[in-house]
């Protein structure tokens, strides 16, 4: 299985270059983040027409997430247990959930396509509800991985945290006064690592990043930020055979500001195909 996760920054802006990249790279899943579109506004034609069977969940202009495979998508869910909710103004356990979370399973791996909160800024509402949501993640990835420890458990997605100082290069994010970066963040990143979970890309891509901003030549000054992971329980992190962090996606005309970021893996009883292995 060749999984891919990719916050596209709006998936009708860029359809046939996610679709394009997908075809070309030979992608066996792929999760997106930041639709930025309604459910029934998503291209699935254009997906479908490539051989994919899709599945989206968003509200409006902003969030959203997407899982598109090769082959068929079951146990489609749109929240984690414990999800917290947010909304401006409104506090408490009734906050209406945001479209950040879509879990499935395909071919006998859980994935799970994210889009943790950005957290604003340090002392924001949203800040808080970050940790809140990155806590009830951490439980429920705890649970699922204690109930059955051999279950093929991908979490994916653009998690917002650069979790060492390493996979930060933009200067004007600062540890003490930016998100991203604080000790709280990271500390929420490191649990999610001991209830069970390894970043499979790292071992063979210690270095890179994977989100450079629109502002201040970002990009051509490499100036960018890690923070688009895969991360898998044992089952998922013993099958890696290899990765890649497309770099050149942020190149060319209107890209998103996140590139993909890919991991091949060698499933037990997983047929050979001959594919290009990617490293």
């Amino acid at each position: 299985m060749r999984l891919a996760t990719w916050n596209v920054n709006s998936i009708r802006a860029r359809v046939d270059r996610i679709v394009d990249f997908a075809v070309r790279e030979h992608i066996d899943v792929l999760a997106m983040q930041e639709i930025k579109c309604k459910t029934e506004q998503f291209p699935f034609d254009r997906f479908e027409e490539a051989g994919f069977h899709v599945e989206a969940y968003g509200f409006s202009q902003w969030n959203g997430v997407a899982i598109a495979s090769r082959e068929p998508i079951s146990d489609v869910r749109t929240a984690f247990p414990g999800m917290p909710g947010f909304e401006k103004g409104h506090n408490g356990p009734d906050a209406p959930q945001e479209a950040r979370a879509m879990g499935a399973t395909i071919g006998g791996v859980e994935v799970w396509s994210l889009y943790v909160p950005n957290g604003r800024s340090l002392g924001d509402p949203h800040y808080f509800y970050k940790l809140d949501w990155l806590s009830a993640l951490e439980q429920y990835t705890r649970e699922s991985l204690t109930a059955n420890p051999d279950l093929p458990l991908a979490l994916v997605g653009d998690f917002n945290i650069a979790p060492t100082d390493a996979d930060n290069g933009d200067p004007t994010v600062v540890q003490g006064f930016a998100t991203h970066v604080s000790p709280p963040e990271r500390e929420a990143f490191a649990a999610l690592e001991a209830a069970g979970l390894q970043d499979v890309v790292r071992p063979l891509i210690p270095t890179g990043f994977t989100y450079w901003d629109y502002k201040q030549l970002r990009f051509p000054r490499n100036e960018g930020m890690r923070i688009d992971f895969i991360l898998g329980s044992h089952a998922i992190a013993d099958a890696v055979t290899g990765a890649t962090i497309h770099r050149d996606e942020r190149k060319g005309e209107a890209p998103s500001d996140h590139v993909p970021v890919v991991v091949d893996l060698d499933l037990e009883g997983e047929d050979d195909d001959d594919r290009p292995m990617i490293f």
